[in-house]
Parts: C-alpha cells; structure tokens; sequence
C-alpha cells in the first residue's frame, strides 16, 4: 500500500512538472507579424535562430504586407509588428497600439523594368518623374495593390507626379471581419493592381516584361539568388524619396493587455543591441548586402 502511494505521488510530481515545463515553454514563443520582405530576403533566417540561441525565446512568424501586419498589431494578433512604412508606424504608436518604435535598418526602393526601357526612365531626375514617364507612355506596371509598406511608398511617388488619381476600394476579410481599405491608383489600363506580395508581382511583371517597384532586398533575391532566370533590371534608384526605413514596435499591453509585451520589448532591444545589428550588417546574399543597421 506504502509503495502504491509512493508511485502515485511521484506519477503526480512528474505530471506537474511536466505540465510546467510546457506552460514555461509556450510562454517563452513570441508571435510576430512582419513584412514579407524580411522573409523573403532570408534575413530573418538568421536572425531569429541566433535570438533564440540567446535567450531561448521562440519566435512565431506571420508574413504578410505592412497594412495587414499593422492592423494585427491594432487588433492584438500577436505581440509585435517588425514593418517598414514609417508614418503610419508613428501613427501606430501615438494611437497607443505599440509602445515604442525601435529603429532597426533601412535599404530603399528601386524601380525595375525590361532592359529596352520603353518609357525611358532610365535617366530620370527623380522616382516621381520617372513613375510620371511611364504613366505618359502608358507603359505596363504593376503594383502590389496590397496595402503593404511598399505599396504605400508607390502611392506618395505617384501623388507626386501630379497626375490624376482615381481611389480604388477594397475589401479584406480577416476571422470573419472585413474590413475596406481605400487607396489612390493612376487610371488607365496600363497600370496593373494585382493584390499580391513582393514576390509573385516580381514574378508576374517579369512575365509580362513590365515596370514595377520594389524592396531592393527582394529583388537581389530574385535576380541572384535563384536558379530561375529573371530579366528585370534597375532602371532608377537613388532617389531620397525611395528610402526604405524598417522599424519594430511591442504592443501595447495597456491596449491588450494579453500580449507579452515583456518578451517583445526583449526581441526588440536585441535587435538595436550590437549583437542584432553586426548580425543584419554583416548579411550577404550573393556577396551583395541587404539591409544597413540604423541603431549603431
């Protein structure tokens, strides 16, 4: 009877530190929703192993266009946004949605298009004029259409062309709520808004032979570090207007109060550490750099 008792109390101090050592570990899995470029570019590859290295925090991936990933932030999704559109960024924060932007790194836009360059942007004096050339030729462009960050930037080049804009309105459902979003777009059929991420716009504008925008992370990735041919080529950066800020920002607990902001400000603060930033500066792909730490 002795022994009995013996082995149900140590099946029960086994099952309890079981059921511990689980809750400890589901505690220490941070859900982040970020831009696809810092997938797509590989970087976060790197990044998050070493992290976890350090401080045995996990860290759960949603990749998706800055728009959506902003509005998982507002909505209390997951516990930090990783983003690159800077006002609305700022925006997120004075809302009271995140406690802080943390500066991380930058690399900037580009505009591609076929080798021939139909609309001649080539020499362009700036992003908006060359955007103002292709429009007037009516050349084919295609944009993300996605509300994302680089979707966005499209939009402040266009209004600055001064050319006329139609608003466009579109419909996102997400866990059962929609929720419509509103942009402006040129008009003319030459200009293709297709919804999709930086990847499968890049895919589809080389098919087509288009001109399009892009992170220049993403494109060296496509142009050099993959077997499949892609032919778009650089045909203006440079431009001021073209920089491409990337910053991180907890959620604020005030605001839900269910996130681990504790765990967010940790990733954040490893990722502006000297150890965060040597990791993104020294980032190569195909011997070509990506992304320039901001915080060092």
């Amino acid at each position: 009877m002795r022994t009995c008792r013996v082995i149900s109390l140590l099946a029960v101090v086994f099952l309890t530190a079981f059921s511990l050592s689980n809750l400890s570990a589901a505690d220490k899995i941070l859900s982040m929703s970020t831009t696809t470029s810092t997938q797509a570019s590989g970087l976060l590859n790197i990044l998050l192993p070493a992290f976890e290295k350090d401080t045995g925090i996990k860290v759960k991936v949603i990749a998706k266009g800055t728009g959506a990933a902003i509005r998982d932030g507002v909505d209390g999704n997951v516990d930090v946004i990783f983003v690159h559109a800077k006002s609305r960024e700022e925006d997120f924060v004075k809302k009271g949605y995140g406690t802080k932007r943390y500066a991380v790194m930058h690399n900037d836009f580009v505009i591609l298009g076929p080798a021939n360059d139909p609309a001649k942007v080539k020499n362009s004096s700036s992003a908006s004029s060359a955007l103002k050339k292709i429009a007037l030729n009516q050349s084919t462009f295609v944009s993300r259409g996605d509300d994302s960050g680089t979707h966005t930037k499209e939009q402040f080049l266009w209004k600055q062309t001064k050319l006329k804009m139609k608003t466009t309105t579109t419909t996102i459902t997400k866990k059962g709520k929609k929720k419509s979003v509103s942009y402006s777009q040129p008009i003319g059929s030459w200009y293709n808004s297709i919804g999709q991420g930086m990847g499968k716009v890049l895919t589809y504008a080389d098919e087509k032979q288009s001109y399009t925008m892009s992170d220049r992370g993403t494109y060296i990735k496509y142009k050099f570090g993959r077997k499949q041919k892609f032919d778009l080529t650089v045909l203006h950066e440079g431009d001021k207007a073209l920089a491409n800020p990337y910053g991180i920002i907890p959620i604020n607990p005030k605001t839900h109060p269910h996130v681990k902001h504790k765990l967010a400000v940790q990733f954040a603060e490893w990722l502006v550490s000297a150890r965060g930033q040597k990791l993104i500066d020294g980032y190569r792909l195909i011997g070509k750099q990506l992304f320039y730490p901001d915080a060092i």
